[in-house]
């Protein structure tokens, strides 16, 4: 396995790997756990050549946001590629991926796929989203790019933009990995102290029962709705909301098609942790 930091030298390894292989793509910032494992493993089994990425984007992240502080475990994060069989790590400096961050050419989703959840109370990151994802996919050139359900309105935005920017590229989605007691898998766990870390919980027992609700023949979003909020009463809930799973829009009667979403802010000494979570009903 190689660790390249160059878009020139990942190009010429890649292109050798085209010749007769297929090529799977695993986006990430780094800091890997199981579900990021889920993903490699995912990718490993349907292609014959995996390149995973560990970059922390800076044009995605806002001013008042955690970009400075985010981990960065390169080592580790190559010892995990390896056990998993990853042929390739890119990981490319912020300078080698913008030559300006702030005079770059960027991918601006549509603004009414953005302007709710994630992207309401976070300006500008689903176009740092969007650009660097896509100059992934120009760089990889993959057969397949893998992405986790956990973000699920990254998920939609990303589907959505490689059918209207025509990229020749499979995009597989994977499911959310969780903690044995619930809690969905994020890099951003480990910020949380102790006390917050149960609090947490809250957030996969609210998408629980309502899903449990949902299968038993409650199908009125905001009856649904209004009992997640219970449950995450006291937190600071940013979003909960209930959609359609392939327009992402507000719905008032559940189907099939449905997806619950929250997002939570937990307050402590070393800055607020927000945590984002979300199930299919």
């Amino acid at each position: 396995m190689k660790v390249i930091k160059t878009i020139k030298e990942l190009r010429e390894i890649l292109k050798e790997a085209r010749k007769n292989k297929t090529i799977g793509l695993v986006p990430t910032m780094g800091a890997l756990h199981l579900g990021h494992a889920s993903l490699i493993k995912n990718s490993t089994k349907e292609n014959d050549f995996t390149v995973v990425s560990i970059f922390v984007n800076p044009t995605q992240f806002g001013p008042n946001e955690d970009y400075n502080k985010y981990p960065r475990t390169l080592e580790a994060d190559s010892k995990i590629c390896e056990e998993l069989d990853v042929d390739v790590i890119f990981s490319p400096s912020p300078d080698e991926m913008y030559a300006d961050q702030n005079e770059s050419t960027f991918v601006c989703p549509a603004y009414s796929d953005i302007n709710k959840l994630c992207g309401k109370s976070r300006p500008g990151h689903f176009d740092g989203v969007a650009t660097v994802v896509s100059k992934l996919f120009n760089i990889v050139k993959p057969d397949r790019a893998y992405f986790g359900e956990k973000d699920a309105q990254q998920l939609f935005i990303i589907k959505k933009m490689v059918r209207d920017l025509n990229f020749d590229i499979e995009i597989v989605p994977c499911p959310i990995i969780r903690e044995k007691d619930g809690l969905a898998l994020s890099s951003r766990n480990t910020y949380l102290n102790q006390e917050n870390r149960k609090r947490a919980l809250k957030l996969s027992k609210a998408l629980f029962t309502i899903k449990e609700m949902s299968q038993k023949g409650i199908k009125n979003a905001e009856q649904l709705v209004d009992t997640a909020l219970s449950i995450l009463e006291n937190e600071d809930v940013e979003y909960f909301e209930i959609l359609d799973l392939n327009k992402f829009e507000k719905i008032d009667t559940i189907s099939n098609e449905s997806i619950a979403l929250c997002a939570v802010k937990f307050p402590q000494e070393n800055g607020t942790v927000r945590l984002i979570d979300n199930i299919k009903l």
